[in-house]
This record gives C-alpha cells, structure tokens and sequence, in this order.
C-alpha cells in the first residue's frame, strides 16, 4: 500500500523527503508535486527503478525518461555539452517549466538510451527541489496511466498508478490546464529549435536566446 504524507505548506517536509530519498534510493517509486501536475520519479541511476518507472507508464523498455536535476550546476554531470544557448535559457527559466534536449554524458552507467537526446528539467516547486538536493537526478515523468490526464492530486496519482508507488508526497491540488505543459526546447542543434509549446512565451524564449526558431 501507498504511504502518503501530507506535505502542503511546508507540513512534514523534512519527514517527506527522508523518507522519498529513501525509497527512491532503493529504486521505488514516488509521487512528488511540480509547479503543475504530479510526476512519478524514481533514482536516475537505478536499474530496478527505471523498469518499474517504465512498467507503470506503459514505455517500452528502452524508452527514454526525462531527468530533473536540482541545480543548473547538476547538469553538466548528466549532460555532454550544454551551448551557450541553453546556458541562458537555464540562467533565465530554471526552475520552471522548460525541458532542454541535451546530449546526454555517453559514460554514466545508467539504462537510459544513448542514441536519443536527453530531456533535462529544473521543476518549480519547494519541495520537489528539496528532494533533488537530497538525492540528486530523477527520472521522472507525469503521474498519469497511459490514456489518462496528468493527475492534480496526488490521490488522483497514486489511483491511476496504484501500489507500484511507494511513497506520495501530498502537496495538496496544483492548477495544471494545457497552458501549463512545459515548454520543450532541443539544444541538441544550432541554432535551438522549439519542440512543443508551452508555459513560457515564445517572446520570453527569444528574448533570452536570439538565436531560438521555432519547429
């Protein structure tokens, strides 16, 4: 059965995430808050992790699965090269709702695939980046069963996704609608191309980089 502990304002925080960095180390599952909907995370590093992160979303087994980190200073460690474009977009937007496709570092031992780009985030929410503080990158994606909206609750979650989850971080009911997705950016290329639209302006975007088209 699901362990769930309340976390709203800043409620048993120290308590959550213990017990989070914990499970996720033991290759678990978690159910944390985002600065929009609840995501399922597991350690990065962990084999038995990633299978049951996998299982649970209905991926095939060599599917890709984003990474948060809690630092831009993280991501050197997980990524290959990082641009002087995805530097400002960090410096400008992290934490916050923008995924920056990077090259991944080709010698890390973990089980995520190599031959695509890797997808890379710094989530806006207190608790999520006291977590990632403690434990370092997660792999991690939307709550949600295949076919199912992205869950608000984290009951909501730990329904769709069932006892596969060890641990839900209760944050209380966050206030996700489409205009909250995360924008998704590839920094893979040059100049950097927009992949999918989303919480942050395309002004805002060019702003911050010049260079930046649009798919």
């Amino acid at each position: 059965m699901t362990q769930r502990i309340a976390c709203a304002d800043g409620e048993n925080r120290e308590r959550a995430v213990a017990a989070a960095v914990a499970a996720v180390r033991r290759g678990d599952l978690v159910v944390v808050p985002t600065e929009s909907v609840y995501a399922v995370v597991t350690d990065a590093f962990s084999q038995r992790g990633l299978a049951r992160l996998r299982e649970a979303k209905g991926y095939a087994a060599d599917a890709p699965v984003p990474v948060f980190v809690g630092a831009r200073s993280t991501v050197g460690g997980v990524a290959a090269r990082a641009s002087d474009s995805a530097r400002d977009l960090m410096e400008t937007f992290w934490p916050g709702p923008l995924t920056l496709l990077l090259d991944a570092q080709p010698t890390l031992a973990w089980d995520l695939p190599a031959h695509v780009p890797l997808a890379v985030r710094m989530p806006l929410h207190p608790l999520l980046l006291a977590l990632l503080a403690r434990s370092g990158p997660l792999a991690g994606t939307s709550a949600n069963a295949p076919g199912l909206p992205a869950p608000v609750t984290s009951a909501d979650a730990v329904e769709q996704l069932g006892d596969v989850v060890s641990i839900a971080l209760d944050a209380g009911t966050l206030g996700a609608d489409d205009s909250t997705l995360s924008t998704i950016v590839d920094c893979t290329v040059e100049p950097p191309r927009i992949v999918r639209a989303g919480a942050i302006d395309v002004d805002a975007l060019a702003r911050a980089c010049p260079a930046l088209r649009a798919s």
